[in-house]
């Protein structure tokens, strides 16, 4: 069950090949049902150092087809930085608008690196 952004952070770190998450950027899904209970984490991109693909449509797609009622979106950084991007902060936005139409909960976007995280929702982003 997630309560906050530690549990994520987590749960999604375990995700990640430590040795490549310096070297390759990758978006992952966390799907969460109405209890926050993870029912899975869908790997969505792999890209390069500096970038990889976000599209909305699929993630909204992986989610309905899941019957998620929440998801948390989650990218490393492989610079290491954890201060996030404008387009960050834009797909953020852009996402939650899509998810809130589609009666869906983004309950937060993490960006981690090999040494910590940083939380949209615990920074008010969200």
């Amino acid at each position: 069950k997630v309560t906050n952004s530690q549990i994520l952070f987590n749960l999604v770190s375990k995700q990640w090949d430590l040795y490549l998450i310096e070297f390759q950027e990758e978006v992952k899904i966390v799907l969460l049902n109405r209890a926050n209970i993870v029912l899975g984490i869908f790997e969505m991109s792999k890209g390069g150092t500096s970038g990889t693909v976000v599209d909305i449509k699929m993630i909204l797609g992986i989610a309905l087809k899941c019957n998620a009622s929440s998801i948390v979106i989650a990218h490393n950084y492989p610079s290491g930085s954890l201060e996030p991007s404008e387009p960050d902060k834009s797909i953020t936005k852009k996402l939650k608008e899509a998810c809130r139409i589609l009666d869906l909960n983004l309950l937060d976007h993490l960006i981690i690196t090999g040494h910590g995280y940083y939380s949209f929702s615990d920074n008010l982003l969200l």
